[in-house]
């Protein structure tokens, strides 16, 4: 049996390799994801005060800390029992959609445009934000440069860093918004809905202009019939920062609605000894194995999985996009992988929207910054939706509010079981008997599990007791006096 090792996978924040196993015949009998990294966050959390988490999740990765910063808080508010003022609440929603505008510009310009922009099949050196730039000139740099800024600038005024933020806490946010502040976020954010409009019409060229793209975008190699799941508000419309969630079949027909507090009855995690991330499914259904359609219990939580599950968009430039992509795709759902990264650039748009709305909201520039929490604190449960999908922290605390034990199921580990799938059916499709296999190929693989976007640093939490470990005992030379496996 031949053994094809992409190690480690490129662009993506973290660690991981794909192990690919060819039979007799040159066909691709298996395939597995592996993630070879253990971080550990839910126990060296446990024994900490509870109100230090929305601090100290944030350093869970410099990727998405706004993520992790805002379910850490909303999970704090609900261990004290207590609703933060509207001024509070808006201000961190404004932050969150400032982040997801900046958060999917990185992956669609850096991270996941290479493959379109510049090509599959190119040269693996120019597949990336040089090559980007290269193709598409040095004013379009210019933009996304621009745009980064902007984010920066607004995370460090609502976030008090510009990575790895501090100012929500339980019930409500440390810092307001000045009327001159107020002025100079709405200019930025301006400025990040023009260039919204601008990446759609740049993926209209690049991508749907290009038949090869959109047969790759619809073909079978990169399908993955599955359950959909995404946060919605009040109307079943997108939302990032507050509501319920979501999963519908693979038909498009609602399974679950559920808050918060009732996840555990309708998620667990299922564990393989190959890799550290665990794999969520659907407690319903019960695990059924690394299978497609309505009987599986896997789910998808992702941009295009967050559209599924809706019934639109909440502002007006995004629905209509929202519309135009599902016309143009052949109807709800969609369950074409690779079309993530049109998801993701009408999620951008709304973000933008979104911000445009709250900056210009009477009650951002309020006073009423915080409710103080007067409850004994005790558990509670805070879902957001994060870039690469739903994410939720849940904690349980003593009388004093220390911790007694974390739960964290994160965006990527809800995809986990989804992405082994995508890459061994991209790998099945692209690797059959007597094709060669080249780097383009390889990277054609890499791209079914490139549009999870994602990241490993906060997702890799499984542990057993038989962990591989090595110690060695070094003496002042350097000599290995005595060396211990498990």
């Amino acid at each position: 049996m031949k053994h094809i090792k992409i190690d480690p996978v490129t662009r993506l924040e973290g660690h991981g390799k794909i192990d690919i196993f060819l039979n007799d015949a040159g066909e691709v009998e298996n395939c597995f994801l592996i993630i070879p990294e253990l971080r550990g966050f839910e126990k060296f959390c446990v024994g900490r005060p509870v109100e230090e988490m929305p601090r100290i999740t944030t350093r869970l990765c410099g990727v998405c800390p706004e993520a992790h910063h805002m379910a850490s808080a909303k999970a704090c508010d609900a261990v004290y029992h207590v609703e933060p003022p509207a001024t509070a609440r808006k201000l961190r929603e404004l932050l969150y959609n400032v982040f997801f505008a900046g958060d999917h510009t990185l992956h669609f310009y850096a991270l996941g445009g290479p493959d379109f922009i510049v090509g599959p099949d190119a040269p693996a050196a120019q597949r990336n934000i040089l090559g980007v730039i290269g193709k598409v000139g040095v004013e379009v740099g210019k933009k996304v440069i621009r745009m980064r800024a902007h984010h920066s600038a607004i995370m460090e005024l609502l976030g008090g860093k510009k990575v790895h933020q501090v100012t929500s806490f339980p019930g409500g946010v440390s810092k307001g918004l000045k009327e001159e502040e107020r002025e100079s976020v709405e200019e930025r954010i301006l400025e990040m809905v023009d260039f919204a409009k601008f990446t759609i019409k740049a993926f209209d060229s690049i991508v749907l202009a290009n038949k090869a793209y959109v047969d790759l975008i619809t073909s079978e190699t990169y399908s993955l019939k599955s359950y959909s799941m995404g946060m919605v508000d009040e109307n079943n419309r997108v939302n990032f920062y507050d509501g319920k969630i979501r999963v519908v079949d693979p038909e498009g027909t609602e399974f679950v609605k559920y808050s918060p507090p009732e996840y555990l009855q309708h998620v667990a995690e299922h564990v393989e000894p190959y890799t550290y991330l665990k794999f969520p499914y659907l407690k319903k259904i019960g695990w059924k194995g690394f299978n497609e359609g309505r009987d599986s219990s896997v789910y998808r939580a992702t941009p295009l999985s967050r559209l599924n599950a809706a019934d639109g968009m909440a502002t007006p430039l995004a629905q209509a996009e929202y519309e135009r992509m599902y016309d143009t795709l052949g109807g709800k759902p969609v369950h074409a992988t690779l079309a993530t990264h049109w998801a993701r650039i009408i999620e951008l748009l709304y973000a933008a929207e979104r911000a445009l709305e709250l900056i210009r909201d009477p009650e951002i520039t309020g006073d009423k910054l915080r409710t103080i929490p007067s409850e004994i604190p005790s558990e509670g449960v805070g879902i957001v939706e994060a870039p690469r999908g739903t994410l939720t922290h849940h904690y349980v605390t003593d009388e004093r509010g220390i911790l007694k034990a974390v739960n964290l199921i994160v965006g990527t580990t809800n995809n986990n079981a989804a992405i082994s799938m995508s890459i061994k059916k991209a790998a099945q499709g692209l690797i059959t008997h007597g094709v060669e296999i080249t780097d383009g190929v390889l990277n054609k693989i890499e791209m079914a599990f490139r549009a999870y976007d994602p990241c490993f640093a906060c997702a890799t939490h499984s542990f057993t007791e038989s962990m591989p470990l090595t110690v060695r005992v070094l003496s002042a030379s350097g000599e290995v006096l005595q060396e211990r496996r498990r």
